[in-house]
C-alpha cells in the first residue's frame, strides 16, 4: 500500500516538467529543440537519425525533422548523409550545440544538491516509471549500450552483436535506439 496518492506524484512530475519547459523558453531554444539536442548529445552514432529522435521524444517523424532542421539553421547541429544509403541522414552537435546544452538550470542545480543516495534512488524510480509508461504506450524504452543484450566485447573492445560492429569506448555509455534489456 502506497502512503501517497498517485495523483500527487504525477502532479509533482508535471510541475517539474513545466518548470523545466518555462526555463527553456527563456533561451534561444524551445523545449522540443532542447530535448532533441540533449538526446543527440547522449546518443550513439547509430541513433542520431530523425526517426530515432522522433521515437525517443515520442513525437512524429515530421515534427522531429522540423526540429532538427531548425537546430541546423541555428548552427547547433550538422547533418551528414550516409555513405551507404544517401537517403539516410545522421545529426551531430556542433561546438555551439554542445555549448547550448551545457548550461545548468535551476532543476539541474536542485538535482545536483541532492544527497548521492537520494539521487540514485530517484534516478532508479523515475527510470522505472518511464520504462513502464513507454511500454504501456507501445514505445521503445531506449537505454545505454552497455546495458543491452547485444553489447559484448571482441579483441578487448566493446562490440555490438546486433549490428556486427566494433564500438568506440564512449559508446558504451551512450543511448542506443536498438537497445534491448
Amino acid at each position: 500500500m502506497q502512503s501517497i496518492d498517485v495523483s500527487e506524484i504525477r502532479e509533482v512530475l508535471e510541475r517539474l516538467g513545466r518548470l523545466a519547459a518555462a526555463e527553456e523558453w527563456s533561451t534561444e531554444l524551445n523545449p522540443a529543440q532542447r530535448a532533441a539536442l540533449g538526446y543527440l548529445a547522449r546518443a550513439n552514432r547509430f541513433s542520431r537519425t530523425p526517426s530515432a529522435v522522433a521515437d525517443y521524444l515520442c513525437t512524429t517523424r515530421g515534427t522531429a525533422s522540423q526540429t532538427l532542421k531548425a537546430l541546423e539553421r541555428k548552427g547547433l547541429v550538422e547533418a551528414q548523409k550516409s555513405d551507404a544509403d544517401k537517403r539516410s541522414i545522421s545529426y551531430t552537435l556542433t561546438d555551439a550545440g554542445q555549448d547550448a546544452i551545457e548550461g545548468r538550470g535551476v532543476l539541474d542545480a536542485a538535482i545536483a544538491d541532492l544527497p548521492a543516495e537520494t539521487a540514485e534512488n530517484l534516478h532508479a524510480a523515475l527510470g522505472r516509471i518511464a520504462r513502464d509508461a513507454l511500454a504501456r504506450r507501445g514505445n521503445r524504452a531506449f537505454g545505454l549500450c552497455r546495458t543491452c543484450r547485444h553489447h559484448g566485447s571482441r579483441q578487448g573492445g566493446a562490440f555490438c552483436t546486433l549490428l556486427d560492429v566494433a564500438l568506440a569506448p564512449q559508446e558504451a555509455d551512450q543511448i542506443c535506439h536498438e537497445h534491448r534489456e
